[in-house]
């Protein structure tokens, strides 16, 4: 399948309102997709979908997706961003978590199985945990603390892959499964208690930059434009495992903070706060699958990516 085939084909995206389901939903809109938009608005925000209501085809429903799934008529591809992901959101809403990676995963494959369609999975860097290997391999079973206030996250996404592969074993589903590591850009919102809005939002008020623990641990940033499109070739290949897409640019907490300040022209400096409970000390993709498979790497640099993220951050500053 090419990218050409996108032309006239109905994608449904489960949590399309957020960050990274909007920025999917314009990427599938301009191949020429059909776009169904299911989203319970709960860390979603119609202002990132707005400029796609009156483009052809597109639909917004306000729905759970713990519930029953339903939209009429043909469906070729089901994409399922739905879950809070940043830790501000999930530690705020640690059952719903919980509950639209089992529940809802499960909705969402029965649906794909009804309408035939594919089934995208939107997992994550956190089912490796706190990992003992650097870079992660797809292979890597992780190291998940089940029980601390994460594993709500990352224990949820476990499942959801669990569930992924078993509903293509036994119900022979034609499903794709991508890890995403840590993306940054527009529509990220300022309070999602992530560290690139957190350093934008200092920087931009001329505050010391708030650093967890010593600021050694490493983090690999991805622009969100390089991640979409390893996302929509995953989509169109032929490769069912799950498959790291992100930056191996790896750098740590102080470089971050550091690059958000020449990004901003301000430098008041860091200041350091206690680490959360299992936060990971390194998180870097080995993206070899997604090179071989989907001819895909990361081709944004940090600098060019905060310097293209930063008017998003600096508007909001000034509006809030």
């Amino acid at each position: 399948m090419t990218d050409m085939e996108l032309e006239g084909r109905h994608a449904v995206v489960l949590g399309g309102a957020g960050f990274l389901g909007s920025h999917l939903c314009d990427r599938l809109a301009d191949g020429g997709a059909r776009v169904t938009v299911i989203d319970n608005l709960i860390t979603g925000d119609l202002d990132n979908i707005a400029h796609l209501f009156g483009v052809g085809g597109f639909t917004f429903v306000q729905h759970d997706i713990t519930n029953f799934l339903h939209v009429p008529g043909d469906v070729d591809f089901v994409i399922h961003f739905a879950s809070p992901a940043s830790p501000i959101d999930y530690l705020r809403w640690p059952i719903q978590t919980l509950k639209v990676g089992s529940l809802g995963t499960h909705k969402a494959l029965g649906f794909a199985r009804s309408k035939g369609a594919r089934f995208l999975l939107a997992s994550t860097s956190e089912v490796y945990g706190d990992p003992l290997v650097n870079p992660q391999p797809e292979t890597y079973w992780g190291n998940v603390n089940p029980i601390g206030p994460r594993g709500v996250y990352d224990e949820a996404k476990r499942f959801a892959e669990a569930m992924t592969l078993a509903y293509h074993r036994e119900h022979e589903i034609d499903v794709r499964i991508v890890r995403i590591f840590n993306t940054y850009g527009p529509r990220m919102r300022l309070d999602d208690g992530r560290a690139v809005p957190a350093f934008f939002k200092a920087a931009l008020q001329n505050r010391p930059l708030p650093v967890h623990g010593d600021g050694s641990q490493t983090r690999s940033l991805c622009y969100v434009d390089d991640l979409i499109e390893g996302i929509v070739r995953l989509l169109l290949s032929s490769h069912v495992g799950p498959v790291n897409i992100g930056n191996p640019e790896e750098v740590t907490m102080l470089q971050l903070a550091e690059a958000i300040q020449e990004a901003v022209g301000t430098h008041p400096g860091v200041e350091f706060h206690p680490r959360p409970q299992d936060d990971p000390t390194v998180r870097c993709p080995d993206t070899s699958i997604a090179g071989r498979e989907l001819t895909w790497r990361a081709e944004v640099s940090l600098a060019e990516g905060l310097g293209r993220t930063a008017p998003w951050f600096r508007e909001r500053v000034s509006i809030a």
